[in-house]
């Protein structure tokens, strides 16, 4: 049961249901276990949350063992800026399921306001536009006018009209944050507007929204004054919280977990549970130097899916991009950062 809800999610079910003509579908997006190694993917509002410029580079691996491929790629840019009182936050992201049966390519971008309210809070507010293409390899597909009962497939061509093989069309997301100098916590909405994804006229097939929730704290067990970073030695619990319907109804997942961090070396744990069942443990190891990030995850299922899908993998890479100090400091958000 978790292995179909988790296709489901992957939209390969969605895709192929909505050709024989349902009209109330609805599918979930696909989703990283470094949520804060791709935070402008998590929340819009975290644009330009840093110090720097931020390049990122994120991979995914979903059910490797899974005959066929779940794979999501991302890579995001983003920066404050002072003229603008905020931060611009760019994503281009690519998601194929199924040996490219289904390929979604996204492009985004992302404004986030800063709100000042007093020396210890600061609050960002944020919206996303996004351009969204869809494509769909019908040639994979098998109709019922080429199989006969007693002789299998028997015509390599079906008369079964073909809808279009790609689609394009728009998207939105609004986010907020807030945040002290060791607390923060925020929520996120995309497909604001529910868009039609449906590659057929005559069926509609809308994004349910995504709604997003997250906090943590960042807990300094040694700090000895910033003479040293390699000796700095904290903790930072965080769990987030997403929603999306499904079909047949509401599906929730809940990651709820900790950061330990001992100068550049970060490891991680979290634990997943989805509106269905206990679904994964998931291991973090992460570096960071001065310019670089580079993180490693391991999602190991321990749901009933465990002997068809045991795990799923996942790589980040971060760069920092150094500038002149701005004339108007912010305060960046200091929370992990896989």
């Amino acid at each position: 049961m978790k292995l179909l809800l988790s296709v489901v999610r992957r939209l390969m079910l969605y895709a192929t249901l909505v050709l024989i003509g349902k009209s109330d579908l609805l599918a979930q997006d696909p989703h990283f276990s470094q949520f804060y190694a791709n935070p402008v993917y998590t929340n819009p509002a975290f644009a330009g949350s840093s110090n720097h410029g931020r390049s990122v580079l994120n991979a995914r691996n979903q059910w490797s063992s899974i005959s066929g491929t779940f794979t999501t790629l991302s890579a995001a840019y983003d920066e404050n800026f002072d003229k603008i009182n905020g931060g611009l936050g760019f994503i281009l992201s690519r998601d194929e399921a199924g040996i490219g049966l289904l390929t979604t390519n996204t492009f985004s971008a992302a404004y986030s306001y800063i709100i000042p309210v007093n020396k210890y809070l600061t609050f960002r507010a944020a919206i996303q536009t996004s351009f969204v293409q869809k494509t769909l390899d019908f040639s994979n597909f098998t109709w019922g006018d080429q199989i006969l009962k007693k002789q299998g497939i028997t015509k390599p061509i079906s008369s079964q009209p073909i809808p279009n093989e790609s689609i394009t069309f728009g998207n939105f997301a609004a986010g907020f944050i807030g945040y002290t100098k060791y607390i923060y916590g925020g929520f996120a909405i995309h497909n604001l507007t529910e868009p039609d994804q449906s590659f057929s006229k005559t069926s509609a097939a809308p994004i349910s929204r995504r709604i997003t929730a997250h906090a943590g704290a960042q807990i300094p067990l040694v700090d000895d004054g910033g003479k040293n970073k390699r000796n700095n030695v904290n903790i930072s619990p965080n769990f987030l919280f997403m929603q999306q319907q499904i079909p047949g109804g509401t599906f929730n997942e809940l990651n709820l977990g900790m950061y330990y961090n001992k100068g550049s070396y970060v490891l991680g744990t979290f634990f997943r549970q989805t509106s269905v069942n206990s679904d994964a443990i998931i291991l973090l190891i992460g570096l960071r130097r001065e310019k670089l990030r580079i993180g490693y995850s391991y999602d190991a299922t321990i749901s009933k899916a465990q002997r068809g899908a045991p795990s799923s993998h996942e790589v980040s890479i971060a760069f920092e991009l150094r500038k002149k100090k701005p004339k108007k400091p912010i305060r960046a958000i200091r929370c992990p950062e896989f």
